[in-house]
C-alpha cells in the first residue's frame, strides 16, 4: 500500500512518454497509471483550456493525449482510384507558331520512364534522372533541335484523358519554358494545376515539364532527346501522382 501512494505522488510529476514507459513495468504500475487523473495533469501543461471543461472532450484524457501529444506520421495512402493504364497525355510544344512536338503519351509509356540514358547525356542530368524523386520521363522520337534565340518563345500544352470515363482535364495551358538550366541541360516550364470543386481548399500546386536536351551540341541549339513531367512540390510517388490526377477538374 506504501508503494501505491508513493506512484500516486511521483507519476503526476512525469511526462507522457516515462507515464507511458511506467505501464509496461507490471500489472500494479499498469492499474495506477491508467488513472485518468495522471493524463489530465499532462493535458493541463499542454491544452490547459480543454481541461476547462468538467469533462474530457474525448473519451478519456489518456485517450486525448495518446491521439495528439505528438504530430502523426504519414499514413500509407489507399490504393489509387485509377492507374497509369487508364490515362493518355497530350502534349504539344510549339516554337512561337511552328509545331515541333505533337504527341499522345499513353500512361503505362509516361511513367515507365526511361531504360538507359542515351550516350551524349551529362553525369548531372544522368544524376537527376535517377534521383529519387518521382518523375515521369519519355523518349522524344525522332529528336528535334530549338534554336537558342527561339527558347524564350517556346510554349508547351499538357492535356490528360481519361479512358475509364472519356474525360480530359488541363495540365499545363500554353507555358512557357522561360527557365533554361545549361548545367543540367534541361529547359524548364510550370503551370498550376485545375483542382476539381470537390476539393475547394486544395489550390497552388504546380506541374513541372522539362525538356532534356543533349550535351555535345552547338551552344545556339538545344537538342532534345526527351521530356520529364513530375509533381515533386505535393507527389513523390507513383501512388501520390495517381491521387493528384484523379482530383484534377475533369469535364
Amino acid at each position: 500500500m506504501e508503494s501505491e501512494e508513493v506512484l500516486k505522488a511521483v507519476f503526476p510529476l512525469l511526462e507522457g512518454v516515462d507515464l507511458a514507459s511506467c505501464m509496461a513495468v507490471c500489472k500494479q504500475w499498469k492499474e495506477i497509471a491508467k488513472d485518468d487523473f495522471f493524463w489530465k495533469c499532462l493535458c493541463a501543461k499542454r491544452w490547459p483550456s480543454i481541461c476547462k471543461r468538467p469533462n474530457p472532450p474525448t473519451l478519456t484524457y489518456y485517450k486525448l493525449y495518446k491521439t495528439f501529444h505528438k504530430r502523426q506520421q504519414r499514413r500509407t495512402l489507399l490504393p489509387p482510384r485509377i492507374s497509369f493504364d487508364d490515362l493518355e497525355f497530350f502534349i504539344d510544344i510549339w516554337a512561337e507558331n511552328l509545331l515541333l512536338f505533337s504527341e499522345v503519351v499513353p500512361g503505362s509509356v509516361l511513367q515507365s520512364g526511361f531504360k538507359s540514358p542515351s550516350s551524349g547525356v551529362c553525369d548531372l542530368l544522368k544524376f537527376h534522372l535517377e534521383g529519387s524523386e518521382y518523375k515521369m520521363t519519355f523518349p522524344v522520337e525522332p529528336r528535334f533541335t530549338i534554336p537558342s534565340g527561339q527558347n524564350q518563345n517556346v510554349s508547351v500544352s499538357v492535356m490528360v484523358g481519361r479512358k475509364d470515363t472519356n474525360k480530359v482535364a488541363r495540365i499545363i495551358n500554353k507555358s512557357m519554358f522561360d527557365y533554361i538550366d545549361r548545367s543540367s541541360y534541361r529547359a524548364l516550364a510550370f503551370d498550376y494545376l485545375d483542382i476539381s470543386p470537390g476539393y475547394p481548399f486544395l489550390s497552388g500546386i504546380r506541374a513541372w515539364i522539362s525538356l532534356l536536351f543533349m550535351e555535345d551540341v552547338k551552344e545556339d541549339l538545344m537538342d532534345v532527346f526527351g521530356i520529364q513531367m513530375d509533381f515533386c512540390d505535393v507527389a513523390n510517388s507513383k501512388e501520390e501522382v495517381l491521387w493528384l490526377m484523379d482530383m484534377l477538374d475533369w469535364k
